[in-house]
């Protein structure tokens, strides 16, 4: 391995720690060079989140713009011409070798720009508002089912095919709890992702959403939405979990760790009564731990 290569990985590790808590912990129970993987394709994946989450704000057209070039420059690193090696540099370094180490269909990036191009105003595939279901399920293919059939190969998986529905599973998962802890953050931002029919079959429209986030205290009709929402959450947690079993040894307990964590924050969004418009819910690091332990002693 290259100089260059080390230090994009390295940064990718870092990235990994910094923002992504949860899949950081659970990364450290996966073998060194599976866990490099792991930390770029995150690497990738905030590297664009953040140029939607924060330059979009300000500055749509200059977002549209960054988020397709770090598309171009993955694709040319893929050529053998990774550009400099600036931040896009090593995430896209770090990237291009994992998708070639691991013969990750490249289409699965292409989905995910494009459903992060969604988040930006101006741009054809725009939306702040999703009717159903139906239409959340097409940006979450791209902005988190993709990222579990990513690492199936990066993981080892013997039959990449059969997991693949449950891999998809968890990744919409993992997407629907983040929508339910961040609420509050998402409408900050002009966003609401949980589809307006789900809201309006328990009497919620924008303008309570609105008033629940200035007060910050949720309403009743709108904890009992968020409760629906909870649950469509775990009934995909519960297609998923089969699938574990599907994962080689080695891999199994770090996602099965990620697996129990990202569900224990639907917990604690529900012990806080659904408080999601001021604070962002968290699991806390005791209990975090106590999850790693508990996976760590199962590979024993």
């Amino acid at each position: 391995m290259t100089d260059d290569l080390a230090e994009a990985f390295r940064y990718c590790a870092r990235l990994t720690a910094t923002h992504g808590r949860t899949y950081h912990l659970a990364s450290r129970l996966l073998p060194p060079d599976r866990r490099a993987g792991v930390h770029a394709l995150y690497g990738f994946a905030r590297t664009v989140d953040d140029i939607v989450d924060v330059t979009a704000v300000d500055d749509p057209e200059t977002a549209s713009r960054q988020v397709d070039t770090v598309r171009t420059r993955l694709h040319a690193a893929l050529g053998g011409d990774p550009g400099p090696a600036d931040e896009v540099g090593l995430v896209v370094r770090a990237a291009a070798d994992t998708i070639g180490r691991y013969r990750i269909p490249l289409a699965y990036f292409d989905a995910f720009v494009r459903s992060m191009r969604m988040d930006i105003p101006g741009t054809a595939e725009f939306r702040d508002r999703y009717r159903d279901m139906a239409e959340l399920q097409e940006y979450m293919y791209g902005s988190a089912a993709v990222i579990g059939l990513q690492l199936l190969p990066v993981f080892g998986v013997d039959d990449p095919d059969r997991a693949a529905p449950y891999a998809a599973a968890l990744g919409t998962a993992f997407q629907l709890t983040n929508f339910v802890r961040d609420v509050g953050e998402d409408l900050a931002r002009g966003r609401i992702y949980l589809p307006a029919d789900g809201w309006s079959a328990f009497g919620v429209d924008d303008e309570l959403l609105a008033e629940c986030r200035r007060t910050g205290t949720p309403d009743r009709r709108v904890r009992r939405a968020l409760a629906h929402f909870v649950a469509l959450a775990r009934t995909d947690y519960r297609r998923a979990e089969p699938g574990l079993a599907l994962l080689p040894d080695r891999v199994r307990p770090g996602i099965r760790a990620a697996f129990v964590l990202y569900g224990r924050i639907l917990d604690e969004v529900e012990d806080h009564g659904y408080r999601v418009f001021d604070r962002r819910v968290v699991v806390p690091r005791r209990r975090r731990v106590a999850v790693l332990l508990t996976q760590l002693a199962s590979r024993r």
